[in-house]
């Protein structure tokens, strides 16, 4: 079967790990006709759209993007591409998976959470204004509908898959409207799946009892902001944002992308690591019905980086993105 999905290759180091990404997609035989766009407008900002209609098209055409990095301004410029292009799509739920992959060093073994965050409102619906000079009043916002939402896809990927614990995370101690309606709403579906441990902590808690004992937690569950950190945080756990994938789901569409930065200082010079969005495309390939090339995918990526020949300057070795990407290609299983 050949599928469409939209490519946005993104910036920097992005067009160098979306081809990597793209050959390995393509030696482990799995037919993709790509639809590939860029997704930020010639114009943006002030003086134009934001986003390229034309990939936002493509993407609600097709059902299915795969996004490499893209650069977001600090403390001024255009908004970001990525919190626009899910708003945008509706892709409600953001799903990070962290698991130790063999051979990279980190703190801790036998990592393996899911991390599930809701991706439309809270403080980054971006609702700002001056009050007055040097006063900036910025609106949380938390509704029934949302959190209800994304509890239910929580729940139903834990019982899918085969969880057995979601942890809600929250801050209802000091913002006991806002968070205390998220926790309302999560209680409300945990009742329907009995089979599943529901627990409550408080945010703060959380990223102690991470950096304590990662392993004590099978899934989180959180609000935007505090799902935008936690999910950083898990995955310094097991080498950085460069070892692990990113799915955003929505009714109509899905997302799978790199969540790293663009690494300006090395695009073009062959030194990228593919790892975070063939990780990705990993799910991706779960999502598409091709779970039989995402498991050979996922053993010969493991086999690099267990035997340690062929891996990139950021995990610790000496290839380059072309070797790396040949040897995971060596190492795929027969079909």
């Amino acid at each position: 079967m050949t599928h469409k999905v939209t490519l946005i290759p993104g910036e920097g180091i992005g067009p160098e790990v979306a081809a990597a990404t793209r050959r390995i997609l393509e030696a482990a035989g799995v037919q993709i006709q790509w639809e590939e766009f860029e997704a930020r407008g010639a114009q943006y900002g002030e003086k134009g759209p934001l986003l390229q209609e034309a990939a936002v098209e493509s993407v609600r055409k097709n059902g299915v993007a795969l996004k490499g990095p893209m650069t977001t301004a600090i403390a001024g410029g255009a908004p970001s591409i990525n919190v626009a292009l899910r708003k945008t799509l509706d892709l409600f739920a953001n799903l990070r998976p962290v698991r130790n992959l063999p051979g990279v060093k980190s703190r801790f073994e036998n990592v393996d959470l899911v991390i599930v965050r809701e991706n439309t409102e809270d403080l980054y619906s971006g609702l700002e204004h001056e009050v007055v000079p040097g006063v900036v009043e910025s609106l949380k916002i938390i509704t029934e509908r949302a959190s209800t939402r994304i509890a239910k896809f929580a729940f139903d990927y834990a019982r899918k898959h085969g969880r057995k614990k979601i942890h809600a995370i929250h801050k209802a101690n000091i913002m006991k409207l806002s968070d205390g309606l998220f926790l309302r709403s999560i209680r409300n579906i945990a009742q329907g799946y009995p089979e599943i441990e529901y627990h409550e902590m408080i945010v703060d808690n959380t990223c102690m009892q991470l950096v304590l004992n990662p392993q004590q937690f099978d899934m989180l569950l959180l609000p935007n902001l505090y799902g935008d950190v936690v999910s950083d945080l898990g995955a310094g756990l097991v080498g950085g944002l460069g070892v692990v994938p990113s799915a955003n789901w929505g009714d109509k569409a899905a997302m799978f992308e790199a969540v790293h930065g663009t690494a300006p200082d090395i695009a073009g010079k062959g030194l990228a690591n593919p790892t975070a969005l063939l990780l990705s495309s990993i799910l991706m390939l779960d999502h598409l019905g091709e779970s039989p090339a995402a498991r050979r995918i996922e053993k010969a990526l493991e086999k690099v980086y267990r035997e340690a020949q062929h891996t990139t300057r950021d995990v610790g070795g000496t290839a380059g993105t072309n070797e790396f990407t040949d040897a995971v290609i060596a190492a795929l299983p027969a079909s």
